[in-house]
């Protein structure tokens, strides 16, 4: 790529030289900035995936052992599906969102509120109540680590579609804005030069061409002065004389 493809196109004078600067000031700055927000968002982002990576394996050990609780009771105890839909008036596990803020990003999030009253207190007063009882735990326990999972997913997608994004911005702020606001000052530097020697120059041939008509007319002056004496026009009984004075 060529220089003039790397600057821009500005006409070379002391404003437009000013304001690339402060451009130039203005880019480093938010080049800086944006970098300390991807290594804040980087290092956010290390520790969700680690989470993630913690939860997915918990996940599947929970389920793993809510399923085989189920079927403990469905031996014992029989289908207990419909007495749990009579017995349930409003639910006992809730889910309401938060939100985080990380170096200006929103994270939503998810956390789960239990009720303490037991709606189904008399399920399993037959027989298999102790299973049942410890079923029900196992499941809380499951839908606790999938909201907690849920949450982590969806902070992980954020946060991955804003560091790609600010790595975007920042690699074109370091390798297109700075080299062509740089390249830009480097030609109004070398232009503003070229034009200051040009001045010089100038101001000196003048000077010189000035000098020169001087001498010369001081010359002719002085040549006309040497040739009327030696043509004899002046007399030399006159010198010494005054001048007549006219009333």
């Amino acid at each position: 790529m060529s220089e003039n493809n790397q600057r821009e196109a500005v006409f070379p004078t002391r404003m437009a030289l000013t304001n690339t600067k402060n451009r130039l000031k203005g880019a480093q700055t938010g080049h800086s900035l944006l970098a300390k927000k991807r290594d804040a968002l980087m290092i956010r982002f290390r520790a969700i995936l680690k989470k993630v990576e913690e939860a997915k394996l918990k996940m599947g050990k929970v389920m793993q052992v809510a399923a085989f609780s189920l079927a403990e009771v469905n031996y014992v105890a029989g289908d207990i599906s419909y007495q749990v839909q009579e017995s349930a008036k409003r639910p006992q596990l809730t889910v309401k969102a938060k939100q985080e803020n990380v170096s200006g990003v929103t994270l939503p999030g998810f956390e789960i509120e239990r009720e303490q009253s037991n709606e189904f207190s008399l399920t399993g007063l037959g027989r298999g109540g102790q299973k049942i009882q410890k079923c029900k735990e196992t499941y809380a326990k499951a839908i606790e680590t999938l909201v907690e999972l849920a949450s982590l997913q969806t902070a992980f997608m954020i946060l991955d579609d804003v560091i790609r994004v600010t790595n975007r911005r920042v690699n074109a702020i370091e390798h297109v804005v700075l080299p062509k606001l740089e390249n830009t000052i480097k030609y109004i530097n070398s232009e503003l030069d070229e034009m200051d020697r040009e001045e010089f120059f100038r101001l000196k041939k003048i000077q010189s061409k000035k000098k020169k008509g001087g001498d010369s007319e001081q010359d002719t002056i002085d040549q006309g002065e040497y040739t009327q004496d030696q043509a004899g026009g002046a007399d030399i009984l006159d010198q010494g004389k005054d001048e007549d004075v006219i009333f």
